[in-house]
């Protein structure tokens, strides 16, 4: 769901992105009913959709990568340590950059990233469990009314994520 939205935003602000997805689990799986079901109510096509694994190819070749909880962010640093300057949870990528304010004219999104990422600790993705200031809940396994909910805040979080980077005036592509 989040990497469909994802796209729309971008689109909506035509930004020119390559967008994928890929989880920890083993790939090859189509998109649940219920995502496709919330998807399509937004008139967004999952049905196409199959899962990808995570791997250190797509690490390394990602200017950006952002997880839905700090679970994957830990799997990214494992695949390649140097890649937690590019690694975000959602909810973190979007608190920070609400901080640090929207990216300027003349910023380039990699650095801007990085500034993103600069007072960041390792500490900050630890913990066991769902902590929902820093994940994004999965719904898997629950009923429509969950992605439903699961979709909104994806919606919100993305959405936001995107004015910040891609501005009104700044409207360059990052891979």
């Amino acid at each position: 769901m989040a990497e469909v939205l994802l796209r729309h935003h971008l689109a909506t602000a035509a930004v020119v992105a390559r967008v994928s997805s890929a989880g920890l689990y083993q790939g090859g799986m189509p998109a649940t009913g219920h995502g496709q079901a919330a998807m399509a109510s937004r008139g967004l096509d999952l049905a196409a959709h199959q899962s990808r694994q995570i791997d250190r190819e797509m690490v390394a070749q990602a200017d950006l990568i952002i997880g839905m909880a700090r679970e994957h962010v830990r799997e990214v640093a494992v695949l390649d340590p140097s890649a937690l300057a590019k690694a975000f949870t959602l909810k973190e990528l979007v608190a920070r950059a609400e901080v640090m304010g929207p990216r300027s004219v003349d910023a380039p999104v990699g650095p801007w990233v990085t500034r993103l990422a600069g007072s960041r600790r390792r500490a900050d993705l630890l913990g066991m469990g769902h902590d929902d200031a820093h994940d994004v809940e999965d719904p898997v396994g629950r009923g429509s009314a969950d992605y439903a909910i699961t979709a909104n805040l994806l919606d919100d979080l993305l959405g936001r994520f995107v004015a910040l980077a891609w501005p009104a005036g700044v409207r360059e592509g990052v891979a």
